[in-house]
């Protein structure tokens, strides 16, 4: 049975697949054409995160397509050792067709995939956020067309969002960089499995943000204090002071370059005013299409 719980469990193939066909779905929606291929489907989605875009991406993408979504908390699906995490997901499973979990761990949705019996998708864990990457990629195809051999600069902390926007980077042949402080990179063991995995994967790390954007097509940022490093948020707020993404910073990039921030942003913080809401963002849209992302990947593994 497919899952979507990391971008390395697909193929680059598998990856253009979710993408064509979220954009076949999205352009569906703006004629007004909204076939319910997902009729009687059921989506449940638990979560030990809160959310906002993840939640109602999901459940506007399962009910535009016709389905049904049931949300629960981690507590009330029973997470926190009511009962045995794997009879709480062989339960779930059994009334779902698709499970998806926003989680701190992910063993946790490991094992769901395991023991549910239905598909399980990875809608964010500390180690991953494969569907917002998704999202990203789309996001930059529609700003640019054919995005091999564009480059994609990441800007901030080395998380799980940098983890898997590096990861589709290298599987599309796109040209990844990130500019993190000491500390908080990437591992370079990671890297060398990336260039195993991917012998064209093209990755590049570095501390000085100005010369990481020289060649970006897309400059993405996210939060320095990610959720459950909340006791830190003071301290990262000074090491990564210089890396903030303003107009000082876009000024050292191409001017066609676009900006991405996967949200909610911390304004003052890791973005500016005048670059999340100027005419090179594309923070909102990419916010839609957490959507029509959603939609491509439900579609994709229900294969409708």
């Amino acid at each position: 049975m497919q899952h979507l719980l990391s971008l390395r469990d697909l193929t680059p193939s598998q990856v253009q697949q979710i993408l064509s066909r979220t954009a076949e779905l999205k352009s569906q929606l703006k004629a007004g054409d909204r076939k319910p291929v997902l009729q009687g489907r059921v989506l449940t989605q638990v979560f030990e995160k809160p959310s906002l875009r993840t939640r109602v991406s999901f459940e506007a993408a399962i009910g535009q397509l016709g389905g049904y979504s049931i949300f629960l908390s981690g507590k009330e699906a029973g997470l926190e050792g009511r009962e045995s995490t794997a009879d709480v997901a062989r339960v779930i499973g059994g009334y779902s067709d698709v499970i998806a979990l926003r989680t701190f761990s992910q063993e946790l949705i490991e094992l769901f995939a395991e023991e549910s019996g239905c598909h399980v998708i990875n809608a964010l864990s500390d180690a991953s956020h494969p569907c917002q990457a998704l999202t990203d990629i789309f996001t930059m195809q529609e700003a640019f067309g054919d995005v091999t051999g564009r480059t994609l600069t990441y800007v901030g902390d080395g998380n799980n969002v940098a983890v898997s926007l590096a990861t589709i980077c290298a599987q599309l042949d796109i040209h990844f960089v990130i500019a993190a402080p000491e500390g908080y990179q990437l591992k370079e063991s990671f890297f060398d499995g990336l260039r195993k995995e991917y012998s064209s994967a093209s990755l590049t790390q570095t501390t000085d943000p100005h010369a990481a954007v020289a060649n970006a097509d897309v400059i993405y940022t996210d939060v320095w204090a990610s959720m459950g490093q909340e006791s830190e948020k003071s301290a990262r707020e000074k090491v990564f002071a210089d890396y903030q993404c303003n107009a000082a910073l876009l000024a050292s990039a191409p001017s066609e370059a676009r900006f991405l921030h996967c949200l909610p942003a911390r304004r003052g913080l890791e973005v500016t005013d005048d670059v999340i809401d100027g005419p090179q963002s594309l923070a909102f849209p990419q916010a839609e299409n957490r959507m029509h992302l959603a939609k491509g990947v439900l579609a994709w593994l229900l294969d409708v």
